[in-house]
C-alpha cells in the first residue's frame, strides 16, 4: 500500500511562457513556486506524477532543529517559522504542531553528543533541554522502561506528509502560479549556453529560469546537460498502526524505534532510523568514490538491496532524447517495495516498547528511495556553466522539515532578493572537493 496522500487538481492548460519553471513538485520544488507565486513572479511547477507523491509524503513528518547540522540549522530554524504561517497563509492545515520532539536513550555517549549539541545550539538560539534519568522516565512514561536520559527539543514539531505538500501547491495556485501534474520535465533548451525554456512531455515553456527540485531524480538529468552531480539514494521502509491509540508521545526516537503521530486519525507511523537498503544502480557506480566518507559513517545501518532501483531508471547513467518518453514518463512515481523484514522487525520493537501498541495491528507500509549528497548537505545554488539553472536537490532525508526554507532561499536566490539565510553553505561547487570530515552527523 502506497503512502497515504491527499489527491489535488492542478492547472490544465501549459503555459507558453513563464518567468521561472520549477522541476519537481516535491516539498522543495513546490515551496519554492509558492514562494515565488506569493512575490507575483509568473512561475509554473511541472510534475512527472502526482504532487507530494514520492518521498515528500514518505517521510517521518518531523520538522526538527533538533541534532541538525551546522549548516542546515539556521535554514531549520527559518523553515519552522514558515511552518507556522502556512494555515493561515493559505487558508488551508498542513497539519504542522510545534508539539516538541522527544529523544531517549540508554547509551551515554549518544546522551553526552545530544549535550554538546545543546550547547552549541544555545549559541543558536534554540533551546533543548537536556534529560536526566528520572526526566527521561517521566517524559519517557509511555514506555514503562527506565532510561539514562535524554533530549526534549519543545520548539520542534511535525507536519501531515499526507497533506502538507498538496496544501501547498493549492497555494501556488491561489497566488496566481501554475501546476502541472503528470507533466515530466525531459530537458533544458539553451541559447549562448543560458537556459531558454523547459522542454515537457506536453509542449515547451519558455523561460530564463529553471529550478531543478527532481529529488531521487535530478542527478540523471543534470547528467544529459553534461552536469556532474553526484547523489545517491537509499531506500527506506515505514510502516502504519492504529488508529485509536492513546497515551504515546506526539514524536518520540530511540536506537530501537522511533514513532510519529499520523495527522488526526490516531495511528502512528514506525520505523528505525538510519535503516535502509542499498539498491545498486548505475549512479551508484559511477559515484562510488564520492560517497566513501558517507559510507564510512553509516555502513552499519545499511544493507544490501536488489535490482529494483536499477529497473526504477532514477538513477540511469544513459542519456535520453527531448521528443521521446524518458525514464520519468515510465516511472511516473517512485513507488519500491517496503522491506518486509525491516516492517516485521520494527513491529516487533515496537511493541515491545510501548504497550498502548500491543493491541493495535499493522495497517500500511511503504518505502521510499532517500536521496542524498556525499556530505548530507543539500544541494543549493545556479550551476556554474549554466546560466539560469538553479539546482536544489540532495536533501539526504532532511527536505520535509526544512522545505519552507529551501523553497524561501530557492525564491531568493532566483529573485535577487536578500537571503533567508547564508546560502554558500549549500553550493553545488562544494562538490568539486573530498567529503571527508564534513559528513553530516544528522
Amino acid at each position: 500500500m502506497p503512502a497515504p496522500l491527499l489527491h489535488i487538481d492542478t492547472t490544465p492548460e501549459l503555459p507558453a511562457a513563464a518567468d521561472v519553471v520549477v522541476i519537481g513538485g516535491g516539498v522543495v520544488g513546490t515551496f519554492t513556486a509558492y514562494y515565488l507565486a506569493r512575490r507575483g513572479v509568473s512561475v509554473a511547477l511541472v510534475e512527472k506524477g502526482r504532487i507530494g507523491a514520492e518521498q515528500s509524503s514518505r517521510n517521518w513528518g518531523w520538522c526538527r532543529q533538533q541534532n541538525r547540522d551546522a549548516r542546515e540549522l539556521p535554514m531549520a530554524t527559518k523553515a519552522l517559522d514558515l511552518w507556522d504561517r502556512l494555515a493561515a497563509e493559505i487558508g488551508e492545515d498542513p497539519g504542522f504542531r510545534r508539539c516538541g520532539l522527544l529523544y531517549l536513550s540508554n547509551d551515554e555517549a549518544e546522551i553526552a553528543r545530544w549535550a554538546k549539541w545543546r550547547d552549541f545550539a544555545a549559541g543558536e538560539g534554540v533551546v533543548t533541554h537536556v534529560l536526566g534519568a528520572a526526566e527521561a522516565r517521566e517524559h519517557g512514561r509511555a514506555t514503562g522502561r527506565e532510561w539514562k536520559g535524554g533530549v526534549f527539543s519543545p520548539t520542534d514539531g511535525i507536519a501531515d506528509t499526507s497533506r502538507a505538500v498538496p496544501i501547498a501547491a493549492r497555494g501556488v495556485m491561489k497566488a496566481g502560479g501554475s501546476v502541472h501534474q503528470f507533466c515530466a520535465a525531459r530537458g533544458l533548451e539553451l541559447e549562448g549556453g543560458r537556459v531558454s525554456g523547459v522542454v515537457t512531455e506536453k509542449g515547451t515553456i519558455r523561460t530564463k529560469v529553471a529550478v531543478m527540485a527532481g529529488g531521487a531524480w535530478a542527478s540523471s538529468f543534470c547528467r544529459q546537460l553534461g552536469i556532474r552531480f553526484p547523489q545517491a539514494a537509499v531506500r527506506q521502509s515505514i510502516m502504519a498502526v492504529g488508529p485509536n491509540v492513546a497515551g504515546l508521545p506526539d514524536a518520540l526516537y530511540t536506537a530501537g524505534v522511533s514513532l510519529t503521530r499520523r495527522g488526526e486519525s490516531g495511528g502512528y507511523n514506525l520505523a528505525i532510523s538510519g535503516r535502509a537498503r542499498v539498491d545498486p544502480t548505475p549512479q551508484q557506480i559511477l559515484f562510488a568514490r564520492e560517497f566513501v566518507p558517507m559510507f564510512a559513517k553509516r555502513w552499519r545501518v545499511l544493507l544490501p538491496g536488489g535490482a529494483e532501483a536499477w529497473r526504477s531508471g532514477h538513477e540511469t547513467a544513459k542519456r535520453w532524447a527531448l521528443d521521446k518518453p524518458t525514464p520519468m514518463e515510465r516511472m511516473r512515481i517512485l513507488d519500491p517495495k517496503p522491506d518486509a523484514r525491516l516492517v516485521a522487525e520494527t513491529h516487533r520493537r515496537a511493541l515491545a516498547l510501548l504497550p498502548a501498541l500491543r493491541d493495535t495491528a499493522i495497517t500500511a507500509s511503504w518505502a521510499g528511495y532517500v536521496d542524498s549528497t556525499p556530505d548530507g548537505v543539500p544541494g543549493i545554488g545556479e550551476v556554474t556553466g549554466v546560466p539560469g539553472l538553479v539546482l536544489a536537490a540532495g536533501f539526504s532525508g532532511h527536505g520535509f522539515g526544512i522545505g519552507p526554507g529551501a523553497g524561501h532561499l530557492i525564491a531568493d536566490i532566483v529573485t535577487g532578493a536578500e537571503p533567508l539565510v547564508d546560502p554558500r553553505p549549500y553550493h553545488p561547487d562544494r562538490f568539486h572537493a573530498s567529503a571527508w570530515g564534513k559528513v553530516a552527523e544528522f
